[in-house]
């Protein structure tokens, strides 16, 4: 797949006020400071797109970006830690449920996780929430350049065991749960056509 155009659409403070063409969306979200502009950034070849910042808790929308005019990249806020007053991070909490929940257009979920950090525990609640949902995800591993191949390949390990306990025992499976997992470096662009793939394999599958 070719991201040959990659525009900002819309900032939506609830659900309701999110693009009603019925395109579909892929969402991507991840801990607060996880590299989640960055990635987009990479993703779409535009440096840019979203706005980057080294303060956790920049995005308290839900950004679309209109893909190809065919599809939505849409950036949501991060969960857990942020600087806003606890009354502000229950309202983004309750916009993110909302959206994973009702969002009919959501193709797919994915979700970013520091690659130099084992999994922390509110990542933990909130994939186990989300997979009680049923819905498509995959596991996106960001800032492998700051690691070695050998330390990128251990990450994925431990990642790889951590999310196989989370997926244990649902749904109805006839062998053992391979959870998607990406490796990434918006600063190398590493794992970008693997992201793109994986993106064209849903659309496909429509």
């Amino acid at each position: 797949m070719t991201i040959k155009q990659a525009e900002f659409s819309r900032s939506s403070g609830n659900v309701s006020q999110c693009p009603d063409d019925n395109l579909p969306e892929f969402a991507f979200i991840g801990r607060s400071n996880v590299g989640k502009s960055s990635l987009i950034n990479a993703l779409v070849n535009n440096k840019n797109l979203c706005k980057t910042s080294s303060t956790p808790g920049k995005t308290r929308l839900i950004n679309h970006f209109l893909i190809n005019k065919e599809w939505y990249i849409v950036d949501l806020p991060g969960y857990g830690f942020a600087k806003v007053p606890q009354s502000e991070r229950n309202k983004i909490e309750r916009m993110i449920s909302s959206y994973i929940i009702n969002r009919k257009q959501l193709r797919k979920l994915f979700i970013l996780l520091d690659s130099r950090h084992e999994m922390m525990k509110i990542d933990s609640i909130f994939i186990d929430n989300v997979l009680d949902l049923n819905l498509p995800v995959a596991f996106v591993l960001t800032k492998c350049d700051k690691l070695s191949n050998a330390a990128v390949d251990s990450s994925v390990a431990s990642f790889r065991k951590s999310l196989k306990r989370l997926f244990n025992g649902r749904g109805d499976t006839s062998g053992p749960i391979q959870p998607e997992i990406i490796p990434t470096s918006a600063e190398r662009k590493s794992g970008i056509d693997i992201l793109l793939n994986s993106i064209e394999t849903a659309l496909k599958t429509d």
